[in-house]
Order: structure tokens, then sequence, then C-alpha cells
């Protein structure tokens, strides 16, 4: 098999399930508890806290942990918005975020929410312009990705957030899935950033999400003390040793991971750039782990089904997306609907080979040459 979807999720690497299992073992207690057992587990998920708010250079009271981006994201959205009913019922954000991002806002726009979405520049990029135009004094949350999961387009966050800071009870909420591990990613400029580890050699099942001191937030989840008081239940305390570890490896590994991927990226451009029915739908300055792409004449769940049948596993959107829509984030950009109905997602790591692309490209061969 030739997988070929890193960024919907990555496996494991063995150091990250050997830092898992060993926690497993050693800390048998809840770190809720009050007994020996539960007080090393709590030393633990202290130790733990405090090295990836260092990694991450945050504060390790900002850090909450959660079960995976999704429950981080909905927490942002929506614990920030119940927290400035004060404020207004204004959002904006745009058609390139994650399901889990969008769902939240749909939700919010059927109970009484007013969104805006963004203009896409041709390059990818929010409008900055539109922003600074859409932004009023009852604007609760602006919400952007660091890095579209489709495109790879990397978002001026800097800049969008200076805008954004004009007003000051607006919540500007980054969601990072597609970035740490892969692209540095500034914290400071966010109210609060989410992200999860299965995206960079780590677990499924945990996620984080950063939350700047001092700014509010409503739980979402609802029962007995914890660490956080942001979030109800028992630590996973093997999960975050897991996640501390992958994170660990990610950053200290980032420079030589990355050129891997850009030298597989280019070759790819190269190989395809050359081809009359082919669409590199990703920007040239996006991140290389993804590679967005179109065939004139084929939809892409068609050549999803095309390569799957020679073990090579790519995708059509995000994984948490319908197929049978066309691919918003291509749409923005091409303005073209059978464009982004032909896309689908190459998505690289340091660990594919050269063997593979080329295998990759020799099962595209007859949809390019039909």
């Amino acid at each position: 098999m030739i997988y070929l979807d890193y960024s919907a999720n990555t496996p494991a690497d063995p150091r990250v399930a050997e830092a898992f299992l060993r926690a497993s073992l050693d800390f048998p207690g809840n770190p809720n508890s009050k007994h020996p057992a539960g007080q090393a587990a709590a030393n633990a998920l202290s130790e733990s806290r405090n090295r990836i708010a260092e990694l991450l250079s945050v504060l390790p009271e900002e850090l909450i942990f959660t079960s995976g981006a999704t429950e981080s994201n909905n927490l942002a959205l929506l614990g920030s918005v119940a927290a400035r009913r004060h404020v207004g019922r204004h959002i904006i954000s745009t058609a390139l975020e994650h399901p889990s991002v969008s769902a939240c806002l749909s939700h919010l726009q059927e109970n009484g929410y007013e969104i805006d979405l963004l203009p896409i520049l041709s390059n990818g990029r929010i409008d900055l312009e539109a922003l600074s135009s859409l932004l009023r004094k009852d604007t609760c949350l602006v919400a952007l990705s660091a890095v579209d999961s489709e495109l790879g387009t990397v978002q001026p966050l800097a800049e969008a957030a200076a805008h954004i800071r004009r007003f000051s009870d607006c919540h500007f909420h980054v969601d990072a899935t597609q970035s740490v591990g892969k692209t540095p990613v500034d914290f400071s400029v966010a109210d609060s950033v989410s992200f999860a580890p299965h995206k960079f050699y780590g677990l499924t099942g945990s996620g984080v999400l950063y939350k700047k001191k001092g700014v509010p937030l409503l739980p979402q989840l609802h029962g007995g003390e914890s660490d956080s008081p942001y979030r109800s239940g028992t630590p996973a305390l093997a999960e975050i040793k897991a996640l501390e570890c992958a994170l660990e490896l990610a950053l200290s590994e980032q420079v030589s991971r990355n050129e891997a991927v850009r030298a597989h990226n280019a070759y790819l451009r190269t190989a395809l750039s050359e081809e009359k029915k082919v669409s590199i739908n990703s920007p040239a300055d996006a991140v290389p782990h993804i590679l967005n792409l179109s065939i004139a004449g084929n939809r892409g769940s068609a050549v999803q089904t095309s390569l799957a049948a020679a073990n090579i596993c790519i995708s059509v959107k995000s994984a948490c997306s319908s197929d049978a829509l066309p691919s918003r984030a291509v749409f923005a950009v091409s303005r073209s609907r059978k464009n982004a109905l032909a896309s689908f997602r190459v998505s690289l790591s340091h660990l594919t080979t050269r063997e593979e692309l080329d295998a990759l490209l020799s099962a595209l061969a007859p949809l390019l040459h039909a």
C-alpha cells in the first residue's frame, strides 16, 4: 500500500507509542485523585504541561487538553461567543475552514448569529482589506485556519491580528491543525489556537486548545473538577505524554522533515506541470506537505477510486468533508465548479519515497492521456 494522505492522519512514531505505553503502565492513578498514585500522575501531568508550554512558547496554564482538534475548535468557538454575549452576534470566517469550524458556524447561524465569509484572493489568502471593512463593534469572533487543509495556503495571521486588535472585545481563533509540527506558528497573535498530534505522528484521540491568559471562555463540557476549569473529565495522561513526545520530535526534526517533503513536492510539480489536463490548485508558496490537483474530465472521487484500485491512498478534500460536493477551497480560488469537483489532495511526508511518487505518476497516466 502507498499512503499519500498524511494531512488526514499520520502513523504514530514508534517513540510516541512507547511514551504512551510507558505512561499507561507507570501511572495507574487518576491525576484528579488525592492519594499517592493520583498525585504521582498529577505530577507527571504537570511536567508534561510545562514542557509542552515551553515548546510552544506559551504559559502552562494557557493549555487545555482535549480529545482532538474538533473538540478544541468547538470549545474555542462556542465557548468564546458564549462569553461575549454582551459584545454582539457577528462572526467573520472563511470558506476554507475545516468542517469542525464550519459546522460550528452553521450551528451558531441557526441560533441567530450573523456570519460573514471573507473573500479569498487568487493566491488562496484572505482579503485583508475585506477583513478590515467587515469588522464591527458587534463582531464577537474571527475564526481562521493557519494553513488550509485542502490547498495548503498559509494565511497572513499576524496581519489579520493587527486589524482584529482594533476591536478589543473580538475573539481571534486560529485552527493550526495543519501547521503545528510542520511550520512555525506564533501563538501570541491569537486568543486561542487549536491543534492535534495525529497530524504530526502522534496519536489520535488527543488535542490541545491554547487559550491566552485572561481571555474569557465558557466551558462546553460540564462535570467534576479536573486539571482545567475549562474542561471536565479525567485527564488522559498517557495521551498527553505521547503528545509531548510527538511535539518534541516534530519540532526537533522539523527542518530535515521539511527538506524531504519539499523535494517530494517539487518532484511532483515538475512532473505534472507539463500535463495539459492537470491543474495544480495549491499555490506555489503553500506548505509542501499538501498538493491539490485537478485532472480535467475526471471527478476527484473517480480519481480516488482509480488510485485505490492501484493500492494508492489519496483524499478528496478534507477527510471530514462530504465527497459529493465541490471543494469550497478550490472553488474559492479557481471560481470553477468543474475544477473544484475534479480536485483531489495528495499529502506528503518525510516517510514518502521517490518510488511511491513514481508509482502515483504511473497510476495517473491513463487518466492524463485518455
